[in-house]
């Protein structure tokens, strides 16, 4: 009877339900903006957005795994004892690119300041909000299900560029608020798209190579940290950073460190566990 209940489809589902809340999430953001209401209140909003993915899978669950528990799951992800090695490598790589598009931004623009922030305070208070406005709320629907459930099917390497896309297409609406037009938007949507698809690549290596979900999250909140730490060109900064983590993530693609990408047994992830196909 259990077995009836189950979605035939659950990543097509999930994908099209997260769709569905944030839309009208998104428009209650821009509404407070437009409506004027105070900063926090949008701040708020924007964090309550990001979680739509979390919701969807929430409703979705007992119709995925109905014999397993919510909070199970959840825990689960976060079971795998978190290796010093991957969390170090990962944090390099991405303070490596950070330094890099700093370089580049100081070099071709003539500003006051390079950063964005100019106290403890504000940098503190944007780590966090960060943290809350995509890695906590993101990363267990498209990483810690979709992308695993994907690779019962797919070999890591074609499931992340699978969500990779998905995930990038979910963030259609933002596209239109950054004020770009014609050339100037075709360009962002494409750069957004290879920098969203290469780090998916990066978060499947590193996320593969120690199974818990606090490794996507870290690499999910530095590359939003990074990019809006620093005072730039939106357009450039998102070229900049499709360029360096596509650098990584075909560097990764070609070491395929413990074939956590592809092998020539494809193997898959899912629960901590490998799986032959």
């Amino acid at each position: 009877m259990n077995r009836e209940k189950k979605l035939k489809k659950p990543v097509a589902s999930f994908i099209l339900l997260t769709n569905i809340i944030f839309l009208p999430l998104f428009c209650l953001v821009g509404a407070t903006r437009v409506l004027g209401f105070p900063k926090w209140i949008f701040d708020v909003t924007l964090c309550i957005s990001a979680w739509s993915s979390t919701f969807a899978f929430a409703i979705l669950f007992k119709k995925i795994y109905p014999m397993q528990s919510f909070m199970q799951f959840v825990k689960e992800k976060f079971n795998n004892k978190l290796k010093f090695s991957v969390i170090l490598s990962a944090m390099l790589i991405q303070t490596f690119i950070f330094l890099m598009i700093v370089f580049l931004v100081s070099k071709n623009n003539e500003v006051d300041s390079v950063f964005t922030i100019s106290s403890w305070g504000m940098l503190i208070y944007f780590f966090f909000k960060n943290l809350l406005s995509g890695p906590l709320g993101e990363e267990l629907g498209w990483r810690g299900f979709a992308q695993m459930e994907l690779q019962k099917k797919h070999s890591p390497l074609k499931a992340s560029i699978i969500i990779g896309f998905w995930w990038g297409m979910w963030h259609l609406p933002i596209w239109f608020t950054t004020g770009y037009m014609g050339m100037d938007l075709m360009k962002y949507i494409l750069f957004f798209m290879i920098a969203l698809i290469s780090t998916k690549i990066v978060m499947t290596a590193f996320y593969n190579l120690n199974q818990n979900l606090i490794i996507p999250i870290i690499i999910h909140q530095l590359f939003n940290f990074f990019i809006g730490l620093i005072n730039g060109n939106l357009l450039e900064l998102i070229m900049y950073s499709a360029i360096l983590y596509l650098v990584v993530a075909v560097l990764l693609i070609v070491i395929n460190p413990k074939n956590v990408l592809y092998g020539k047994e494809d193997r898959n992830i899912v629960n901590g566990k490998h799986y032959m196909v």
